[in-house]
Parts: structure tokens; C-alpha cells; sequence
């Protein structure tokens, strides 16, 4: 009898890097290079809240946020979920909900997830700051999709939309994203 390798589905390392300029950088996916933009405030070890840093560590996947009303539903194998109108992100230090989702108040400050540009219709959440949860170490660190012509993000890792397509389709839960 023999048996078939069952193919490996899931990306088990990620790798993203500074190139040249300090808001820019390659995100690294099976062995290819995916161009990204990258926080205003460059790579930061010791990453602030509102220092536009996108911090360097391992972090994982924790889920896919996606606009619903505008594009249909991506392969993925992480857990996934539809942005709504209420939708969004704590990202005051002072408030118990720092960096987690929240249901936004008429006059909340927080990150506002349905945005009427497209950067968040595809949002890959991921476990930076979350164990344990420190006030003032930074908030709403995603994985989302570029400006025009690759501009600076407040700390976040933004591609095209093709880019994010076939990262989705490699993403695991399990999967390392190492920023250095």
C-alpha cells in the first residue's frame, strides 16, 4: 500500500524587511519577494503608540477582517470575519479595550474599520501587544492593503490587493510573520 503526502497548504514563515527606504520594504512568501509599504515611523524594536513604527518581532495571524459589501470572500484558512458599520479598534492606552476590537459610539475615536477608502477591506489581524496587552505599546497593527504608490502607513504592513489575495490563500494561524 502507499500513501500520498498530503501537500502542504500553509505558509509556515512569512519574513518582512526594510528595503532602501525606511517606509518601505519586501515581504517574503514561498520564496518570493511581495513589495510592501511600512510604517511612517520606520521599524521600531520598542514600538510606541503613535510613533507610526511597525514593530519588529514574530507575531501569528489571529483573522482575516473583510469588506463583504465589496468583494467576495477570500480563500483562506484563517478564521474570518465580515466588517460591519460598527465595527472597530480601540486605540486609546487609557481604555480597559486598548488594542481589541470594539462596537463604535456615535463619538468614538477609535479605528473605524468600515472606511469609505479601501484600505481595510482586507485586514489580516495579527497577535502583536496582546500577551499580555501593554497600554501605550501600540495598537492596531494589521496587515492590510497599500495607498497609492506604496505611502507610508501608521505602522501597519499594506500590499496590493493581488498580494494580499495570494498571502491569504498560504496563511495559517500557525504561521510565523517575522518583521526584522
Amino acid at each position: 500500500m502507499t500513501y500520498e503526502k498530503t501537500p502542504h497548504v500553509g505558509a509556515a514563515t512569512i519574513t518582512v524587511r526594510r528595503t532602501g527606504a525606511p517606509t518601505r520594504g519586501i515581504l517574503v512568501l514561498d520564496g518570493a519577494p511581495i513589495p510592501v509599504a511600512l510604517g511612517r515611523g520606520g521599524l521600531k524594536a520598542n514600538k510606541r503608540e503613535g510613533d507610526g513604527g511597525t514593530p519588529t518581532g514574530t507575531f501569528r495571524p489571529v483573522r482575516l477582517w473583510w469588506r463583504k459589501d465589496r468583494h467576495a470572500r477570500p480563500r483562506t484558512l484563517l478564521p474570518v470575519r465580515a466588517i460591519g458599520p460598527g465595527d472597530g479598534w480601540c486605540e486609546d492606552p487609557a481604555d480597559r479595550r486598548y488594542n481589541q476590537p470594539i462596537r463604535l459610539a456615535g463619538d468614538s475615536s477609535a479605528d473605524r474599520l468600515m472606511r469609505a477608502d479601501h484600505l481595510y477591506d482586507f485586514i489580516i489581524e495579527i497577535d502583536h501587544n496582546t500577551q499580555p496587552r501593554i497600554a501605550g505599546r501600540g495598537s492596531a497593527v494589521f496587515l492590510h492593503l497599500a495607498r497609492p504608490g506604496f505611502a507610508p502607513t501608521a505602522g501597519c504592513i499594506a500590499m496590493t490587493r493581488g498580494s494580499m489575495l495570494r498571502l491569504l490563500g498560504r496563511l495559517t494561524r500557525g504561521t510565523r510573520i517575522i518583521v526584522r
